[in-house]
């Protein structure tokens, strides 16, 4: 009766963890609900963890060591979690989102292969239990690899680099993986050999998938490894009957195949583009400075600030360097004088501004900029023909004109934010380094474009001290 009763409890605490994912996943689509959604998701996975250690009655062994090791994980997990959130730097945090992915997927294999190893005691290989076991092995250690790659990539530490016949050898590395599982699954194979050779292959599969793409496809790279481990997860809440665990990973594994999706289209790539095509390479496409014709047109801070005080409406587009500067709460400021003075003032956003899905959302979100002043890039588009002044903050490949009208640009066809519609456009930038994407902005050397050189947060303070001085 008391077991009864246990699993009941656990049975309705995984109901509950598992609606608290769906109705945090739903606030995560929109920035001012964000927060609390991720809260809501946070305490439903805390409530599944603590029903799970209470009325789990299948824990083996000495259970005092088991709890011993549990709490002791949770303990160590919970204060290296609470100080990395702590520390990291809005220019950090695509890396840092990169590294938790990656820690999931290492999970999602661990587990794979302690129920190998368990199924291996029992003797029972069920054909099923055994294709789930070693797809969550391949696909959780591919997404950790790859993870740990695109973390290197986006930190610095690692550099675009594609081996001859590359992808030839992942073709061939991939159909190894996939016939080594299908004669594991097909065969009930026990022997582990089998299965750490399965682990290493995987592993270096997503080393070598993600070691050639370039930064400017970073983004997307980052949203298809998170659905990786969402898949990976899925499978191990499938091994373990965990209901909360199954729909985390579901939910998970399907938005980030949605985003992926979402985001290739916005580069008006397809999927197998970006994985082979691997655009981007740092350095690797950059043109002359000035090949495209005419040449830098400078502006000081105190016309910049008259164009600005004068206009009717102005448009800001924030990419990465808005936040290498973590200039974010003194645009925001800039925003509240110039709207003091009457002034409308919006935010064009780029789908793959910065470094991950969501990043300039993020940023401006952290310093309270309202929701409704984020307009997406279509509608930006639109109203660019009646905006006065588009302050271009730190971006670079999504405002590149290369991409509607130079067919050799490697960047050809993405859609970008058409800052040339506007009456006047000031770019803010510490130099005449390219993008991401390695290619030079044609932008920079068009007749209405003025530059503004300088660190973003001290050229905006200037602009500001301009501004309240007019």
């Amino acid at each position: 009766m008391t077991e009864l009763l246990g699993n009941s409890i656990l049975e309705i605490c995984y109901i509950i963890a598992s609606i608290t994912f769906i109705l945090g996943l739903k606030m995560l689509s929109s920035p001012d609900k964000a927060r609390k959604g991720n809260l809501y998701a946070a305490y439903g996975m805390g409530l599944a963890v603590v029903a799970t250690i209470l009325f789990k009655e299948e824990l083996s062994g000495d259970k005092t060591l088991n709890y011993v090791l549990i709490f002791g994980g949770l303990l160590v997990g919970t204060i290296f979690g609470n100080l990395m959130a702590k520390k990291v730097k809005m220019t950090a945090m695509p890396q840092m989102v990169s590294f938790f992915n990656g820690m999931g997927g290492a999970c999602a294999a661990v587990i794979s292969i302690v129920e190998f190893d368990h199924l291996r005691q029992t003797g029972n290989f069920e054909t099923g239990m055994t294709i789930v076991i070693l797809l969550g092995l391949i696909i959780g250690s591919v997404s950790f690899s790859g993870s740990i790659i695109a973390y290197g990539k986006l930190e610095g530490k690692i550099k675009d680099k594609a081996l001859p016949a590359g992808q030839v050898i992942n073709l061939l590395l991939l159909a190894a993986i996939l016939g080594i599982a299908i004669f594991m699954a097909s065969a009930g194979i026990p022997d582990p050999l089998y299965l750490y050779v399965l682990l290493v292959l995987s592993l270096l599969y997503g080393v070598l998938l993600v070691m050639p793409i370039g930064g400017a496809d970073m983004p997307v790279v980052i949203s298809l490894l998170n659905s990786f481990t969402g898949m990976a997860a899925a499978f191990g809440g499938f091994l373990y009957d965990n209901q909360a665990m199954l729909t985390g990973g579901i939910l998970v594994g399907s938005a980030g195949t949605i985003l992926t999706v979402l985001m290739c289209k916005a580069m008006n790539r397809s999927l197998t583009n970006v994985i082979i095509g691997s655009f981007g390479k740092n350095g690797a496409t950059a043109g002359r400075e000035g090949e495209h014709g005419g040449s830098i047109k400078e502006i000081s801070a105190s016309d910049a600030a008259i164009l600005l005080a004068y206009a009717t409406r102005v448009c800001v587009v924030p990419g990465y360097g808005l936040a290498v500067a973590q200039a974010q709460h003194t645009v925001h400021n800039l925003e509240k004088i110039l709207e003091g003075k009457g002034v409308e003032f919006t935010y064009a956003v780029h789908p793959v501004a910065g470094r991950m899905p969501g990043h300039m959302n993020v940023l401006l979100a952290e310093a309270d900029v309202p929701y409704p002043k984020l307009v997406e890039m279509e509608d930006a588009n639109e109203q660019m023909a009646s905006t006065d002044v588009v302050l271009v903050i730190g971006a670079n490949d999504v405002v590149n004109p290369a991409a509607e009208n130079d067919p050799s640009s490697p960047i050809y066809g993405m859609p970008i934010i058409k800052v040339l519609d506007a009456k006047n456009v000031i770019v803010m930038k510490r130099s005449m380094g390219t993008g991401y994407a390695g290619i030079e902005n044609e932008l920079f050397f068009h007749d209405k474009n003025r530059m503004l050189f300088g660190d973003a947060k001290d050229s905006l303070e200037k602009l500001i001290a301009e501004v309240k001085d007019l």
